[in-house]
């Protein structure tokens, strides 16, 4: 059992270089795509992320916003799967939070750009395995 969800998780999180990130397509298949890591996190219940706005995920998660992301630890084959809503946000001030140097290469009108939103994960659960074991969680 983790003594310390949150700094367990955090710290697993921390040495993530990607993100995986869960949707339900139209016709209700889960779909998984891989994701730059988060650009800010609050513990482990809120998240944000870049994506574009055109995106099927951006579609999707405005019809249905349950979502999962998952981080993995290949080193030590430990990982862990968070549940919960996704939020798009096309603000200016969500959008200038997160916003880093060198994004033009993915939004080359800069952080107007029409195709950059982004998106907010909040975890409401989660499963972790390490060592063979899995453990379920709530996140308060």
């Amino acid at each position: 059992m983790m003594r310390n969800p949150q700094q367990t998780i955090g710290n697993l999180i921390e040495k993530s270089t990607q993100a995986f990130i869960a949707y339900i397509d139209g016709e209700g298949y889960p779909i998984t795509k891989a994701m730059l890591k988060p650009r800010d996190r609050k513990d482990i219940k809120e998240f944000w992320f870049t994506t574009n706005t055109s995106s099927n995920k951006v579609k999707f998660f405005r019809e249905n916003p349950k979502a999962s992301i998952y981080f993995v630890d290949k080193r030590f084959f430990r990982g862990v799967s968070l549940i919960g809503t996704v939020e798009v946000l096309e603000d200016q001030e969500s959008k200038r939070q997160i916003w880093l140097e060198g994004d033009t290469m993915y939004y080359p009108l800069g952080v107007d750009d029409p195709d950059y939103c982004v998106l907010k994960f909040t975890a409401i659960k989660g499963r972790y395995y390490s060592n063979f074991h899995s453990e379920d969680f709530t996140i308060e």
